[in-house]
């Protein structure tokens, strides 16, 4: 082989070479290799853009770069410095979904996944949709169809702000919840329970039982004109005096989790998974039904009777379908697979007994007194026993492990489910008595939809898909064709659609009807009561909008009693309040919704929900008409068989104002044409997302 010395190398050959360096001048240098993939840019389309208040908008990021670079981003979108609200949210692959309310504009943004320092944004203008038409709306003054009970419009007292019963003339006030299952009238003390690792913790009160917090409770509701619905315990235990936790972990051993504040108390979760077999008596003893005798008898004694002034309901304990989870500690639910007869799960029987033997010590005491009861939230529970449902779920439920897979109980009980069970053995009692013992069938009302796997309720607004889940499952109350993945259809044998497989239909809970339906079949004269509820984002318009429209169909649909779980603040929640408010105190002197429920008609309840009622005292026609749109919407309102011609009052809650329902300028009302009955208001404009009240005089 030749041999090249160094100076006879070509440049290019050199650049092979190590050493090439010469101090006689500067090497010949080529092109700049790559030295790996890099992102360079990132782009967004379309951008600028414009996204219509209540639809999507799809945005695109092209990743621009060198080599095999990561095409990935990551999406975030950001509004203007000066806002505080929601600015909406987008998906992985660029979905954007819109607020409401909005602000002007939002900025769109683009990150690359492979190098963060590289992104593109989109400024997008949100923009409300056109003025459009909305559906007809009618009414009709003569066709009266029931009076609305008042009773609607109630409130637990559970965090209650005490300015709201005044401000809404706060018509019943519940005393209930968890707590009260094992509430210790006598020392004034209750143990949490489930809720907060089975601790009691006494108050400081020194002079119970005549000042406690639920006489507490009934004093300030007579000075607010209020009724009480108190609870009175079911399950058998009462809480004794004395600070103490129901799985020490002094006593049973280090646990899977402990209150951080107090790390002696436990959740009665081993650390080996397996339950801690506690002695009840740590915190609790044992009552029966004597115990609600002396207690009926003393608060009889110290404030008289229902028809009196005293305690006007009483429930009859609180959810006894989670006493074997809440209040385990009590309760013993057994192992985790029992074997029958499922030690601590309420059967048939349990519930209509202790109910029947409870109801007489109640009206023994004050036949005065209303009863209401079972007062089970479960959809499941509605239907069968928890000893159908843990066997359906355990040992009893092959192949398919259901609630319904092993009803041993509801079998027993001639295939009833359990509500209508429970209701015709009070009708017997009251057949062979003539007593009534159940003057409410009374649930908990817990039917808001499901968003992201979250129920809306007891949480703030969400993002706008989580608003309009809220607000079209108030269709959960009353229509047929409103199904929800958690309420399928109990599958008993007997039942029109019932199958063998593991999959059932769905069915719409039609929750107002379906009660009202097993009064009028198994108890008539039964009134109906749904004590706790609760659909969330009370802080915003869209909490505001949903709580209106419930009231709404309470009242519509005959409801007898409702009692929100977690009224709102007035100070932080004060669009919640604004709901009860254009129905109890509109005009801020008192001025109601009518209280004899007038039919009424939408073209699309999606879009323009209306309510109306003839108000006793003048003979007014009220009209509540709910925009669900984020758009406004122009319709006429016409009111048959009413001869009203001149002004009507109008009072409107929007995004606008969300501090103050404000007082808008007097409609004209069209009298009749000749020939004709028919009262109207012309070519009305709803603004998006609002309230609106037309106060019509006769």
């Amino acid at each position: 082989m030749r041999w090249f010395g160094i100076a006879g190398l070509s440049a290019g050959a050199c650049a092979l070479a190590l050493g090439c360096g010469s101090s006689g001048g500067t090497a010949p240098t080529g092109p700049t290799q790559p030295t790996g993939p890099a992102v360079t840019s990132v782009t967004v389309s379309p951008a600028p853009a414009t996204a219509t208040i209540g639809a999507t908008e799809q945005f695109t990021a092209t990743v621009h770069g060198t080599g095999a670079f990561n095409t990935d981003v990551t999406w975030t979108v950001a509004g203007p410095a000066n806002w505080a609200g929601s600015v909406g949210s987008i998906s992985s692959a660029g979905v954007y979904e819109t607020p409401y309310p909005a602000p002007a504009t939002v900025t769109v943004t683009a990150t690359s996944a492979g190098d963060p320092t590289k992104s593109g944004s989109a400024t997008v203008t949100l923009a409300p949709p056109p003025a459009a038409g909305g559906p007809a709306l009618t009414v009709d003054a003569a066709k009266a169809t029931h009076a609305i009970s008042p009773l609607i419009y109630g409130m637990n007292g559970y965090s209650i702000t005490s300015t709201v019963p005044a401000m809404i003339d706060l018509p019943v006030d519940r005393w209930g919840g968890d707590a009260a299952t094992r509430y210790n009238y006598q020392e004034d003390v209750s143990n949490a329970a489930g809720d907060w690792y089975f601790e009691t913790d006494p108050n400081t009160n020194t002079a119970y039982p005549d000042t406690s917090e639920f006489n507490s409770q009934v004093e300030a509701d007579e000075r607010s004109h209020t009724l009480t619905l108190g609870t009175v315990p079911l399950i058998g235990w009462t809480t004794t005096r004395k600070p103490a936790c129901s799985f020490s972990v002094a006593k049973y051993g280090a646990q899977q989790q402990a209150d951080p504040y107090n790390s002696n108390c436990g959740n009665g979760v081993l650390a080996s998974g397996n339950a801690v077999a506690n002695d009840p008596t740590d915190t609790s003893f044992q009552i029966d039904d004597a115990w609600t005798t002396n207690w009926v008898h003393y608060l009889v004694g110290k404030y008289g009777t229902a028809a009196n002034g005293g305690v006007a309901i009483y429930d009859l304990d609180n959810e006894p379908e989670w006493w074997y989870g809440v209040h385990k500690d009590v309760r013993d639910p057994g192992p985790t697979t029992p074997p029958p007869p499922y030690t601590g799960y309420f059967g048939y029987d349990e519930l209509t007994t202790k109910g029947l033997t409870y109801a007489a010590a109640i009206k023994a005491q004050d036949p005065s007194a209303e009863v209401s009861g079972p007062i089970i939230s479960f959809w499941w529970a509605f239907f069968y026993s928890m000893k159908d449902i843990q066997s359906g779920w355990t040992v009893g439920g092959g192949p398919c492990y259901q609630p319904w897979s092993n009803p041993t109980d509801r079998e027993a009980h001639g295939g009833v489910p359990l509500l209508e069970y429970y209701l015709q053995q009070f009708a017997q009692y009251q057949a062979a008595h003539n007593v009534r013992l159940l003057d409410y069938l009374d649930l908990h009302g817990y039917f808001g939809a499901t968003w992201n796997g979250n129920q809306v309720g007891l949480t703030t607004a969400g993002d706008t898909g989580e608003q309009q889940a809220r607000l079209n499952s108030t269709r959960a109350m009353w229509d047929p064709t409103y199904t929800d993945p958690n309420f399928v259809q109990p599958n008993y044998m007997t039942d029109a659609n019932y199958t063998t497989s593991c999959t059932v239909p769905l069915q719409a809970p039609e929750l107002i009807r379906l009660m009202r339906g097993w009064v009028a079949k198994d108890y008539p004269g039964t009134k109906t009561a749904i004590s706790e509820y609760n659909w969330g984002g009370q802080e915003s318009i869209n909490g505001a909008l949903t709580q209106a429209d419930l009231l709404g169909i309470f009242g519509r649909e005959g409801l007898d009693l409702a009692t929100l779980w977690g009224p709102p603040d007035p100070t932080t929640q004060f669009p919640g309040l604004a709901a009860y408010l254009i129905y109890r105190n509109y005009d801020g002197a008192h001025a109601e919704f009518g209280d004899t429920a007038l039919a009424s008609t939408t073209g699309n309840q999606s879009k323009l929900a209306i309510y109306a009622a003839e108000r006793s005292s003048d003979q007014a026609v009220t009209v509540v008409v709910i925009n669900k749109t984020y758009g406004t919407l122009t319709s006429s309102l016409a009111v048959a068989n009413l001869n009203a011609s001149g002004q009507g009052q109008v009072f409107q809650y929007s995004a606008a104002n969300l501090q103050a329902i404000v007082p808008l300028a007097a409609v004209t009302v069209t009298p009749p044409a000749s020939g004709s009955s028919t009262s109207t208001i012309a070519s009305y404009s709803f603004p998006a997302y609002s309230i609106t009240l037309f106060v019509i005089p006769q």
